[in-house]
């Protein structure tokens, strides 16, 4: 047993997962969103962008699908293709919480394994909900999603703005293929 609290304790600490404790100086504005409508949130959601980030490395026709839990929570299915639209498919399961929702709304803790949460703030939100700019507390951590597979490239420049104007590198963005 002490093995596994060993094993579980390395994971952790080089999974990327934020447990609470602030080891990563951020340089970039990570305040978010002051209003959310979280049924408008629900839905589906296309990657269009991201950081890159070994527990998604390689994959593309990534999507985020969020809905309600029995529980009150909301069930976050990940899925994406390996390699290309055709390669083998991918999925995980896992569930997200909004500590705080009337103080900030925008802040979300998601976790894929047991109890270990990672943040998950929405920065930018369109006003119809049709795009978004998700980031977390570390300037690690960096997602571009849409409610349709492809941007206009008006739209796209716009959000490159507004992570800029963040302190976000946007030269490090990496493009998903999606199915059209």
């Amino acid at each position: 047993m002490k093995n596994f609290w060993v094993i579980l304790a390395v994971i952790t600490a080089f999974s990327g997962f934020n447990t609470g404790c602030k080891t990563t100086q951020t340089t970039v504005n990570t305040s978010t969103i002051n209003e959310l409508d979280l049924d408008r949130y629900l839905g589906k959601w296309y990657e269009i962008a991201r950081y890159d980030h070994s527990f998604e490395r390689d994959l593309v026709g990534v999507t985020a699908t969020y809905s309600y839990r029995e529980d009150g929570k909301i069930k976050v299915v990940n899925a994406g293709y390996k390699n290309s639209l055709d390669g083998k498919y991918s999925e995980a399961v896992g569930k997200a919480k909004q500590p705080r929702p009337d103080k900030d709304p925008g802040k979300l803790k998601v976790a894929f394994f047991w109890i270990f949460y990672a943040d998950y703030f929405i920065l930018e939100l369109d006003e119809d909900y049709q795009w978004t700019l998700i980031g977390s507390s570390s300037d690690k951590y960096l997602w571009i999603l849409s409610r349709t597979p492809q941007l206009e490239q008006e739209t796209l420049d716009y959000i490159q703005e507004k992570a800029r104007e963040r302190g976000y590198d946007t030269d490090k963005l990496i493009w998903v293929d999606q199915k059209k």
